[in-house]
C-alpha cells in the first residue's frame, strides 16, 4: 500500500534549484535507500518528506492507511508529525542528559501519556541494547552507541515512519553493519523506513528500493533488481578449449533459444533470450559430457559500479 506520495517536487532556494520535478511513491513497509553524489538534494529531499521544508512546486501526499484518503503532508503536518520520527546527520540529543533523560525529553515533545512514555522508553532501551546505558550521560557513549540513541530519540512516539540522514557516517564498518542491522530490525516492527548514506555497500544490504538523486532529478527508481537492470549484461562469456569440446558446446548452444553466438577463438560470446537458463544448462552439459568450462562470466554489477556508472 503506497504511504507517501511525492508529485511534482521542485525546490529552490532563491535561485539556486536544488530538486526538481520528483515523482516517487513509496509503499508501507519500505526500506528506501536514496543515494546521489555529495550536494545532489538528499538532504533537501528527505527535509521535505519530514516536513521541515516546504516544495516550491509539487506536493508530498501521506495516504492514511485507515481511510485510505490523500492529505497533503505539509498542510495537514500538525497531525502528520506523530507518525514521522526523524534522525538527522548530525547528534541531535542533549550531551550533558543521560540516555533514558533524552528519551523523556523528547517523548514529551509528543504529548504522550507518562504511562505511555515510561513502557515506550523501556522497550526502546532494550530493543536498542541501551538497557545497560541508561544512566549514562548521552556525551560519554561511543560513537555507535550515540547514533543508537539518536535513533532511539526519533523512535520513541512509535512513528510509522522513520526518516535518517547518513546513518552510519562517521563509524568503523562493525559499527555500520550495527546499524544497518538495527535499521532492519525497525522495519521488521513494522516501521518504513527512508535513510540517504554514501556507503552503498549498506545500501545495498537492506534496501527494499532504491532511488538515485543525479543533478537533482530522480534518475532511477526501484528495486535492486529494477536499478541495476539496464547495466546488467545481457550476455555471458566463456573460455572453451578448442577441438572437440569447443565444437561440442557449440552444438549444445545451437539448441537453445539464442540470439547469437560470436566465436572469438578460444573464447564464445553467447546472447541468449534468458541468461541465467543458459548458464544452468551450460553446466549441466559440461558435467554430463565431461567438457571443461573455464571462466565463465556472468557477473552482476554491484550498486557501486552502477553508481559510478551513472555519476561519470
Amino acid at each position: 500500500m503506497e504511504l507517501i506520495k511525492l508529485k511534482g517536487v521542485s525546490k529552490s532556494f532563491r535561485k539556486n534549484q536544488v530538486i526538481q520535478d520528483i515523482n516517487l511513491s513509496i509503499n508501507e513497509g519500505d526500506i528506501l535507500g536514496i543515494i546521489g553524489l555529495s550536494g545532489g538534494g538528499k538532504t533537501t529531499l528527505l527535509n521535505i518528506i519530514a516536513g521541515f521544508v516546504h516544495p516550491t512546486d509539487g506536493e508530498v501526499v501521506y495516504v492514511s492507511k485507515v481511510t485510505n484518503s490523500e492529505k497533503n503532508l505539509h498542510k495537514n503536518l500538525s497531525k502528520i508529525k506523530r507518525h514521522i520520527g526523524y534522525t538527522p546527520q548530525h547528534n541531535s540529543f542533549y550531551p550533558k542528559l543521560s540516555v533514558q533523560e533524552n528519551l523523556f525529553h523528547f517523548g514529551k515533545l509528543y504529548n504522550l501519556k507518562h504511562e505511555t512514555l515510561v513502557g515506550n522508553i523501556r522497550n526502546l532501551l532494550n530493543f536498542t541494547h541501551l538497557i545497560d546505558h541508561r544512566n549514562v550521560l548521552a556525551e560519554h557513549l561511543s560513537g555507535g552507541m550515540q547514533k543508537r540513541l539518536d535513533i532511539s530519540c526519533s523512535l520513541v512516539h512509535k512513528p510509522k515512519i522513520l526518516i535518517l540522514d547518513e546513518p552510519t557516517s562517521d563509524l568503523d564498518p562493525i559499527l555500520q553493519q550495527e546499524i544497518l542491522q538495527l535499521m532492519k530490525g525497525v522495519n521488521q516492527q513494522g516501521v518504513t523506513v527512508i535513510f540517504a548514506s554514501h556507503h552503498l555497500e549498506g545500501v545495498e544490504s537492506v534496501s527494499s528500493k532504491i532511488a538515485m538523486i543525479h543533478k537533482g532529478k530522480l534518475h532511477a527508481y526501484g528495486s535492486l533488481d529494477e536499478f541495476k537492470k539496464p547495466y546488467t549484461k545481457d550476455h555471458l562469456t566463456i573460455n572453451v578449449q578448442t577441438g572437440y569440446a569447443k565444437d561440442r558446446m557449440l552444438s549444445q548452444l545451437q539448441q537453445l533459444p539464442v540470439n547469437k553466438i560470436v566465436d572469438l577463438d578460444n573464447k564464445l560470446e553467447i546472447y541468449p533470450d534468458n541468461v541465467e537458463e543458459t548458464v544452468k544448462y551450460l553446466i549441466s552439459v559440461s558435467k554430463e559430457e565431461n567438457l571443461d568450462l573455464h571462466d565463465l562470466d556472468l557477473r552482476k554489477p554491484t550498486l557501486g559500479e552502477v553508481f559510478l556508472r551513472i555519476a561519470r
